[in-house]
């Protein structure tokens, strides 16, 4: 009785690490010069050459989307591969420079779930 006890009280763990096969990431870009818009084709290319400039031709050919840009508010949603999430998110960070002026990328949210991103709990208002 006590083996049939034991039985029923085992069970399995079961531990998914990175199960998607992709990342998520909202990102902004702050230029110096707020005149100044990219189109979507510009900000890619931008970021090809930030990969490039830190990895050099093995990082201008990590596979990235850019899913959505807003050129108003300088916002895109980027998918990459997760194993390549590290390398765009630090030349992400390192990109100093837009045609010679300042810019920095704000990297707003990651998630390897694309539903996440659809909302931020920190600019919900309750009435």
């Amino acid at each position: 009785m006590k083996a049939a006890s034991k039985e029923e009280e085992s069970f399995q763990r079961v531990v998914l690490k990175n199960a998607s096969p992709h990342h998520y990431m909202k990102v902004h870009l702050e230029l110096e010069d707020n005149s100044n818009r990219l189109s979507a084709v510009e900000l890619k290319h931008f970021i090809i050459t930030g990969l490039k400039n830190l990895y050099g031709e093995v990082g201008a050919a990590l596979n990235f989307d850019v899913l959505k840009y807003d050129e108003e508010t300088l916002t895109a949603l980027l998918r990459v591969h997760s194993s390549g999430l590290v390398k765009l998110w630090s030349s992400l960070t390192l990109l100093g420079s837009y045609q010679n002026q300042s810019c920095a990328f704000r990297v707003l949210q990651v998630s390897p779930f694309l539903l996440a991103l659809t909302g931020n709990s920190r600019e919900l208002q309750f009435h």
